[in-house]
């Protein structure tokens, strides 16, 4: 049997990705075409210039078709800055002392979706947080059981519906059919969190170019989502006013110098850039740089602290946070993380997948390489065509149906 094409489209801020890989074996994902475009008519995870949007998009697309060698109709897309909010909730359907099947499961998690929510935003992910079967909690997987009683406690994720179909029109216009979108700490946590993490209580972070992504996982399952509209074009931008520079040069000097804590740096410390209203290079101390940055990471910082105590399960992460995305790979981010939230806190890269892997086996990433995963999930419960063979090229294989079937069985 052919095995599996599969496609992720991270849409962002600062950049966009697109990658195409082969699951092998039902389990390894090879990576077999990148393609990372300049992101334009994205800001703070929104669109603002729906024709600039898909043609970075087009350009992320060619560049993918044209190191797999395959061609790309359908992906599945990144959600992010969509005015995210989440709430929970509990379906209750009666048995009648027979064996529960999975169409009860179905019916369970179509009565916890019965609930008000705004005409102007969607449901996006109905996340099952585990079964409770004539009053008996706990249960992970009811299929097969007998009872009377199946109640599912669920976690549901609803998005700002303008957002949602900008963003659908941008990758349509691209000529890509969204398979689905999937929320952004939701496909980073497939990639960078370990099973011993999520089932003691972990925070997952995604510092983005325009929003910090949060997810907090607990018993194995997400408990909680939000986005924080701030993120590291925040840092370039306060760069660029405070030093006078371009924000392009100012994203340059953050990657090339930057640091998040200032007592790591020495006092003599520097470095030359050119900047407003001179022609020739002007010589900067790095203290003065990182000054800056410091400032706007600790806000960043001390803004997710009090999303985490927020969401009321600030005292049930062991595993403290996993800081991802290309605002982690700032020097020195993980000391001031763990300075403010006082948790223990790593940097979360991608793993377990094998092919292109030294363009994406970074933090900034993630994401992407989530949204492969979670197609992964998917090929165990739902079919995905296989490669076509006779075709003078390969076609992508379409992951159709994912739309219903991800939002009745996984985030």
């Amino acid at each position: 049997m052919d095995e599996p094409i599969v496609v992720g489209l991270d849409v962002g801020t600062s950049k966009i990705v697109t990658l195409v890989a082969r699951i092998e074996n039902g389990t390894t994902m090879r990576v077999l075409g990148v393609g990372v475009e300049p992101s334009h008519g994205i800001r703070n995870g929104n669109v603002v210039d729906i024709n600039a949007a898909s043609d970075a998009i087009a350009r992320s697309i060619e560049k993918a078709e044209r190191t797999s060698g395959y061609e790309i109709n359908s992906a599945i897309v990144s959600l992010a800055g969509a005015q995210v909010s989440s709430t929970n909730s509990k379906g209750i359907v009666g048995i009648s002392g027979r064996v529960i099947d999975q169409e009860d499961v179905f019916r369970a998690l179509d009565s916890a979706q019965a609930i008000a929510i705004p005409h102007n935003r969607e449901i996006i992910h109905v996340i099952q947080r585990g079964f409770i079967i004539d009053g008996q909690e706990g249960i992970r997987q009811p299929v097969g059981m007998h009872g009377y009683r199946l109640e599912v406690e669920t976690h549901i994720i609803t998005a700002s519906s303008s957002t949602i179909n900008n963003l659908r029109q941008c990758v349509s216009q691209a000529g890509i059919d969204v398979s689905d979108f999937v929320l952004n700490p939701l496909a980073a946590g497939e990639a960078v969190l370990s099973e011993t993490e999520r089932n003691l209580g972990v925070a997952l972070v995604d510092l983005g170019g325009g929003t910090t992504d949060i997810a907090i996982y607990v018993n194995g399952d997400i408990w909680y989502a939000n986005v924080l509209q701030i993120g590291g074009y925040h840092v370039s931008s306060d760069i660029a006013q405070g030093l006078r520079l371009p924000l392009d040069v100012a994203e340059e000097v953050k990657k090339q110098h930057g640091h998040a804590v200032l007592d790591d740096i020495g006092e003599k410390e520097s470095f030359n850039i050119v900047t407003f209203g001179s022609e020739q290079s002007t010589k900067i101390e790095r203290r003065e740089l990182v000054n800056i940055i410091e400032a706007r990471v600790e806000e960043i910082m001390e803004m997710v602290e009090q999303e985490i105590k927020r969401s009321g399960y600030d005292v049930m992460l062991p595993a403290g946070i996993v800081l991802t995305g290309g605002g982690a790979e700032m020097p020195g981010i993980r000391k001031l993380a763990n300075r403010i939230t006082g948790l223990p806190v790593r940097i979360g890269k991608p793993e377990n997948i094998v092919g292109l892997t030294d363009q994406i086996s970074n933090p900034a990433c993630a994401t992407s390489v989530g949204l492969l995963q979670w197609a992964l999930l998917m090929t165990e419960t739902h079919q995905i065509l296989p490669e076509q063979s006779g075709e003078s090229k390969p076609q992508k294989a379409k992951a159709e149906g994912f739309l219903g079937w991800l939002r009745k069985i996984l985030p």
